[in-house]
Protein backbone atom coordinates (compact mmCIF):
# COMPACT_ATOMS: atom_id res chain seq x y z
CA UNK A 1 0.00 0.00 0.00
CA UNK A 2 1.42 3.36 -1.29
CA UNK A 3 0.26 6.47 1.02
CA UNK A 4 0.28 9.40 -1.37
CA UNK A 5 -1.36 12.02 1.37
CA UNK A 6 -2.71 12.51 4.49
CA UNK A 7 -5.28 15.52 4.42
CA UNK A 8 -7.02 16.96 7.63
CA UNK A 9 -10.58 16.97 7.44
CA UNK A 10 -12.68 19.53 9.80
CA UNK A 11 -14.98 16.74 10.98
CA UNK A 12 -13.36 13.67 10.10
CA UNK A 13 -9.67 14.79 11.30
CA UNK A 14 -6.83 12.57 9.54
CA UNK A 15 -7.14 10.45 6.46
CA UNK A 16 -4.59 8.93 4.49
CA UNK A 17 -5.10 8.33 0.64
CA UNK A 18 -3.61 5.28 -0.86
CA UNK A 19 -3.45 3.21 -3.85
CA UNK A 20 -2.68 -0.57 -3.30
CA UNK A 21 0.90 -2.21 -5.10
CA UNK A 22 1.21 -5.01 -6.93
CA UNK A 23 3.95 -7.06 -8.55
CA UNK A 24 1.56 -8.19 -11.25
CA UNK A 25 2.59 -6.67 -14.40
CA UNK A 26 -0.72 -7.43 -16.33
CA UNK A 27 -2.46 -4.34 -15.66
CA UNK A 28 -2.19 -1.99 -18.70
CA UNK A 29 -2.41 1.30 -16.87
CA UNK A 30 -0.28 0.10 -13.53
CA UNK A 31 2.45 2.73 -13.16
CA UNK A 32 5.60 0.76 -12.70
CA UNK A 33 7.91 1.63 -9.88
CA UNK A 34 11.64 1.34 -10.60
CA UNK A 35 14.49 1.12 -8.05
CA UNK A 36 15.44 4.63 -8.41
CA UNK A 37 11.73 5.62 -8.19
CA UNK A 38 12.38 5.24 -4.07
CA UNK A 39 14.30 7.12 -1.44
CA UNK A 40 14.89 3.83 0.69
CA UNK A 41 15.61 0.35 -0.05
CA UNK A 42 13.55 -0.31 -3.13
CA UNK A 43 10.95 -3.27 -2.81
CA UNK A 44 13.18 -5.96 -4.23
CA UNK A 45 10.94 -6.93 -6.77
CA UNK A 46 9.36 -5.02 -9.71
CA UNK A 47 6.25 -3.58 -8.67
CA UNK A 48 3.24 -1.39 -9.91
CA UNK A 49 0.94 1.44 -8.58
CA UNK A 50 -2.80 0.59 -9.12
CA UNK A 51 -4.37 3.99 -9.62
CA UNK A 52 -7.85 2.24 -9.80
CA UNK A 53 -7.27 0.06 -5.97
CA UNK A 54 -7.69 3.56 -4.05
CA UNK A 55 -8.64 3.21 0.00
CA UNK A 56 -8.38 5.72 3.02
CA UNK A 57 -7.70 4.79 6.51
CA UNK A 58 -8.90 6.79 9.37
CA UNK A 59 -5.93 6.36 11.32
CA UNK A 60 -1.83 5.94 10.92
CA UNK A 61 -2.48 3.36 13.48
CA UNK A 62 -3.65 1.21 10.91
CA UNK A 63 -0.65 1.21 8.66
CA UNK A 64 1.93 -1.52 10.83
CA UNK A 65 4.96 -1.19 8.92
CA UNK A 66 6.69 1.20 6.97
CA UNK A 67 8.93 -0.57 4.61
CA UNK A 68 10.14 2.24 2.27
CA UNK A 69 8.95 5.81 0.51
CA UNK A 70 9.09 6.59 -2.95
CA UNK A 71 10.51 10.31 -3.86
CA UNK A 72 8.23 13.11 -4.14
CA UNK A 73 8.49 13.14 -7.91
CA UNK A 74 6.84 9.21 -8.05
CA UNK A 75 4.53 10.12 -5.55
CA UNK A 76 2.87 12.94 -8.02
CA UNK A 77 3.28 10.46 -10.48
CA UNK A 78 1.27 8.00 -8.86
CA UNK A 79 -1.48 10.93 -7.67
CA UNK A 80 -1.55 12.36 -11.37
CA UNK A 81 -2.29 8.62 -12.72
CA UNK A 82 -4.93 8.47 -10.06
CA UNK A 83 -6.88 11.76 -10.94
CA UNK A 84 -6.63 10.85 -14.17
CA UNK A 85 -7.79 7.50 -13.88
CA UNK A 86 -10.39 8.57 -11.69
CA UNK A 87 -11.67 11.61 -13.74
CA UNK A 88 -11.56 10.05 -16.97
Amino acid sequence: MLVLGTPRFPNNGVQLITVLISTKTYHEESLTLRDDDYEGEPLGGRSHGLPWSLATLNSATEVEFHITALADERTEDVATQLISYISS
